[in-house]
């Protein structure tokens, strides 16, 4: 088989590509020194790949090691990448543009202003001559919008506020069986926070979950049975069909919110809902944090004595169990080279700086010393049952004393070892850290939790399990890491640090954690 340069390296890559009638045609490429030539059908050109129908089969080339001669072959002047995007209007119109016009900066190039057109609007990146590089047109919608959009093959990017459900995952499966799954086609580009929300004049400083739940489904409808004023609970919830309101019903209260109780006032707009619930003394409402605004959020309080504030510490590790991932999820096909070269650039350190600007939490890690963990050790104490005895108390903090507890944690599903989304991504980050060797000559120690249910014995051994398989995930990611200058080791210690009350599945999800600890 003729070989072009870089033609081996990219062998693996997905080959993915929509057909483009105009590109359909015969093309002939030739190494620069002249002494291989190839042909065969041009299918795509993504600003950086030929990709090739030929006698030896699908073939994708380096554009920078070959020259292209037919009637086929693309203007790389005048080549311009395109990207469909669709989804959660909050994102499209306030973390986008700004990430947009970030990657313009970093790039040496301009975002210019956006323009509408049939599908949405376009934004254009432009070079210092005027000429145009990239164009992203994003319709605005929902999470649903987005992933129809996606499942139809209407859109390049999905943004959305929530995973699939199952009955899109398998849409996405019947539809392309050989495709990669949704699941490993998704990155999480900043997070978010659900809080509930009530006015600066509401006495009520705290609420628990279940309280929460039994005030949307109409169980609960008088502050005074929070423990404040004799007077109906106005309620204030976002529209069914937004992904924030689908992740507080069915992911968290297991509720359906398409039939709201009576009385409830929808708002299409977080911005919108939080703003309402300010102006009223007696409203209640679940809202973005990043749309918080005047109103005043409320830790979520637990029977057991726990309690959890949306602070950026505690989002970003998923400690707070409302935290709302920004996912992107990706068509499978291949995306032209600078809009892959923009999703690399979402997880730079730059990109995270435009996410925390634009009021939505990053994922940069962050470190935090035992020393001003008070609570949680206190917590810990406190909860712990008759199996967790003092001792193992005692090895916890001898163990942890002296470190500080990364930012980066990674949840489990019950009794799995598998990583959800936002722990793949925490997986990535602090690959890419051990990589730079920002941890050179230190320890990281992987430290499973686990929730209460069932045996202390059996909890104990399914943590280590899961630091185990933490440790192996970010080894594997950080293949440029070198292994002499960093010790990454493993510890558990079962149920014996609850981060929430055992009493109720999000409690429960959130003590199923691994931990990370920098010594």
């Amino acid at each position: 088989m003729p070989f072009f340069p870089g033609a081996a390296r990219f062998a693996a890559l997905p080959l993915y590509l929509l057909p483009v009638a105009a590109l359909a045609q015969d093309v002939e490429l030739r190494s620069l020194d002249g002494t291989v030539t190839l042909e065969g059908t041009l299918v795509a050109y993504d600003g950086a790949y030929y990709r090739l129908d030929t006698i030896y089969g699908p073939l994708t080339i380096a554009a920078e090691g070959v020259a292209c001669a037919g009637p086929g072959c693309p203007d790389l002047t005048t080549f311009v990448a395109e990207a469909r995007i669709a989804g959660e209007t909050t994102v499209a119109e306030g973390l986008l543009p700004a990430l947009l016009a970030g990657f313009a900066a970093d790039r040496g190039m301009t975002l210019a202003p956006p323009e509408p057109n049939g599908d949405g609007l376009a934004y254009a990146l432009t070079r210092g001559d005027g000429t145009t590089a990239a164009r992203f047109t994003i319709a605005s919608g929902s999470s649903d919008s987005g992933f129809l959009a996606l499942l139809n093959r209407d859109t390049d990017l999905a943004l959305t506020l929530r995973p699939p459900t199952g009955t899109e995952r398998r849409a996405d499966r019947s539809a392309a069986p050989d495709d990669p799954p949704l699941g490993s086609r998704v990155r999480v580009i900043g997070l978010d926070a659900l809080v509930p929300v009530v006015s600066a004049r509401n006495p009520i400083d705290s609420i628990s979950l279940p309280d929460l739940a039994a005030i949307v489904a109409g169980d609960i409808d008088n502050w005074q049975a929070l423990g404040g004023p004799d007077a109906p609970i106005a309620l204030h919830l976002m529209s069914p069909e937004m992904g924030l309101a689908q992740a507080f019903g069915s992911g968290l209260l297991g509720m359906d919110m398409d039939d709201p109780t009576p009385g409830t006032t929808l708002h299409d707009s977080a911005v919108a809902l939080s703003a309402a619930v300010a102006r009223d003394a007696y409203a209640l409402g679940v809202t973005a944090q990043s749309a918080q605004g005047a109103a005043r959020s409320l830790p979520l309080s637990g029977a057991c004595g726990l309690s959890q504030v949306a602070d950026a510490n505690a989002v970003k590790a998923e400690d707070y169990p409302m935290t709302a991932p920004v996912y992107v999820y990706l068509a499978p096909q291949r995306l032209p080279q600078l809009v892959r070269d923009f999703l690399v650039w979402t997880e730079t350190e730059a990109a995270e700086r435009v996410v925390a600007d634009a009021g939505y939490i990053d994922q940069g890690l962050t470190r935090a010393s035992l020393s001003v963990q008070g609570m949680r050790l206190a917590n810990a104490i406190a909860a712990a049952g008759a199996e967790v005895p003092l001792a193992e108390l005692q090895r916890l903090v001898g163990t942890l004393g002296s470190a500080e507890r990364l930012s980066s944690t990674f949840r489990f599903a019950n009794g799995s070892v598998e990583f959800d989304a936002q722990s793949r991504a925490a997986a990535a980050r602090l690959a890419a850290a051990i990589e730079r060797g920002d941890f050179d000559g230190r320890r990281l120690i992987f430290v499973g939790f686990s929730d209460g249910e069932g045996p202390a014995e059996v909890n104990l051994r399914l943590s280590l399990r899961r630091a185990e398989a933490a440790r192996e995930a970010v080894l594997a990611a950080a293949e440029g890491a070198q292994p002499d200058r960093v010790r990454l080791e493993v510890d558990a210690f079962g149920e014996a640090m609850p981060m929430a009350c055992d009493d109720n599945d999000w409690g429960r999800a959130v003590n199923r954690r691994v931990e990370v600890w920098l010594d």
